[in-house]
């Protein structure tokens, strides 16, 4: 038989799941440094939208690992009509994170330096869509976007439209050397991972209330120390248990698809007089991308 050596601790910019059979419960937990630096440096943000963005890009990866299925994708949209931060957007597929956000600078600017979600986006809601592989359709749930923190906001839906006792935790810091985020997500399964009965009227589950105590002690400083791993995180805070199981998730990566090809098989659908209506002056089609902020021209 032949030895296989452990994996490495995981530090940054990778999934790390965990499950604690004996508790019914899931978790995610992750960190991004590097990776998050190359989706902020498409934009020049001001710091409220960087630490939103950066909130959201680390919700979207932990939300996309619980999805198992090679090809699946998950969609976060947080909108609001009468907000500075008219649209946040992010997704996820295999690993590929990316993310933007549309917002009114002159009304952002009247916030000053630490807004609250109500005030950056006012009355809006928070939208999960996951699309399947191989054609097998999308389910979105949509929820009010209420709370004190983008991560508050996203632990309510899936208490409320998943039907799943949710413990979310997220913390941000920039400085110098650049941005970081982490967060972990922890979800109770009466039957286990898969679950079957939903627990939307089981929040007092003793074994939810013993796992949420422990989960909720986590502190910002830790989820945020690059020099302690996450599975020694995991430890700090399930050691007493019986057993922790650890799987090594997908690694993440700035994973924004433009190209060329690509928006030339989206043209292609557009009737021939669209496309004449959309050309410019030199017969291009002129097609900016959103998350890497670059224009592309189409002879198409």
């Amino acid at each position: 038989m032949t030895d296989h050596p452990a994996p490495a601790e995981t530090y940054s910019g990778r999934i790390l799941g965990f499950t604690i059979p004996a508790r019914d419960v899931r978790g995610r937990m992750v960190r991004l440094d590097s990776v998050l630096d190359d989706i902020l440096a498409a934009h020049d943000y001001p710091p409220s939208i960087t630490h939103l963005l950066a909130e959201a890009l680390v919700l979207t990866a932990l939300a996309g690992s619980l999805l198992k299925e090679d090809g699946a994708q998950i969609t976060m949209q947080a909108q609001t009509e009468n907000g500075p931060v008219r649209l946040l957007v992010c997704d996820c597929k295999n690993g590929a994170l990316r993310g933007y956000a549309d917002f009114d600078a002159a009304r952002l600017a009247e916030l000053g330096a630490n807004p609250s979600l109500f005030g950056l986006f006012g009355k809006g809601h928070l939208a999960l869509t996951f699309d399947l592989p191989e054609g097998r359709g999308r389910y979105q749930g949509i929820v009010p976007l209420e709370g004190d923190s983008l991560g508050e906001a996203f632990q309510n839906y899936f208490v409320q439209s998943e039907q799943v006792p949710t413990l979310i935790r997220t913390a941000v810091s920039s400085g110098p050397k650049g941005c970081r985020a982490a967060g972990m997500l922890v979800q109770h399964f009466p039957d286990g991972e898969e679950g079957r009965e939903r627990l939307h009227v089981r929040l007092d589950h003793p074994e939810w209330e013993h796992v949420a105590v422990l989960a909720g002690s986590i502190r910002h400083e830790e989820l945020l120390d690059t020099g302690l791993s996450l599975d020694a995180l995991v430890w700090r805070l399930f050691h007493e248990e019986d057993e922790v199981r650890v799987l090594h998730g997908a690694e993440l990566s700035r994973g924004c698809r433009c190209s060329v090809e690509h928006y030339e098989q989206v043209l292609a659908r557009f009737p021939e007089e669209e496309r004449v209506e959309m050309r410019d002056e030199n017969g291009m089609i002129v097609v900016d991308c959103a998350f890497c902020s670059r224009a592309f021209p189409i002879s198409l």
